[in-house]
């Protein structure tokens, strides 16, 4: 019997898109490619998911592509310009859920930094009992440490907790760690998977 709904964020709850941000700081599309190709890529970006700072990031960065230090220095002071918005229909799935008394949590890919500028605007957490952020316990997933990290901190059993994520090595990461797991395509989707493990009504 599933007890408890595990959140992922990115892309799942709210929308990313690095190119939400640098599309606002440049018409030319050569560069706009450039950028997210070689410079702000979000191979580079996990490292702040990981742990590392931005203040070990940035100048490394800087350094290689001193003349993307405007872009740089942007995605780190703007980087809430990256999330337009909440994925449509998923906030409406996660009240269903608090009113229908299912405990709620959260692991997410998220850089400690930019969790602490990104969380104060998102009151949606405020329904969440517990959150796991990969950047402050310096864990990410699919490592199945943050899983086990995430059992103990939510008073969960692996097998009585579902959780949802769109990435597919995320969510087989889970599985293999006892948990039951959805793989996030849109809001639609998630709700019927809810509705037939009994967790929403129909």
């Amino acid at each position: 019997m599933i007890e408890a709904a595990v959140f992922d964020v990115g892309r799942v709850l709210y929308q990313w898109r690095l190119g939400a941000l640098i599309e606002k700081l440049t018409d030319d599309a050569a560069e706009f490619d450039h950028l997210l190709a070689e410079v702000i890529t979000e191979e580079w970006h996990f490292q702040h998911d990981a742990g590392r700072p931005l203040a070990e990031m940035l100048p490394e960065r800087i350094g290689q592509f001193p003349q993307a230090e405007r872009f740089l220095t942007a995605y780190a002071t703007r980087f809430n310009e990256t999330i337009p918005g909440p994925v449509p229909g998923s906030l409406e799935i996660v009240r269903e859920l608090h009113e229908a008394g299912v405990p709620l949590h959260a692991i997410t890919n998220f850089g400690a930094e930019f969790w602490a500028a990104f969380r104060p605007t998102a009151p949606i957490f405020d329904l969440f009992d517990d959150i796991v952020v990969s950047g402050e316990e310096k864990l990410v997933k699919p490592d199945p440490a943050i899983f086990a990290l995430a059992a103990r901190r939510f008073g969960h059993a692996p097998a009585a907790m579902l959780f949802i994520d769109d990435n597919l090595a995320n969510v087989e990461s889970a599985r293999a760690c006892g948990w039951h797991a959805h793989r996030f395509e849109d809001a639609p989707g998630l709700r019927a998977d809810l509705v037939a493990r009994g967790l929403l009504p129909r």
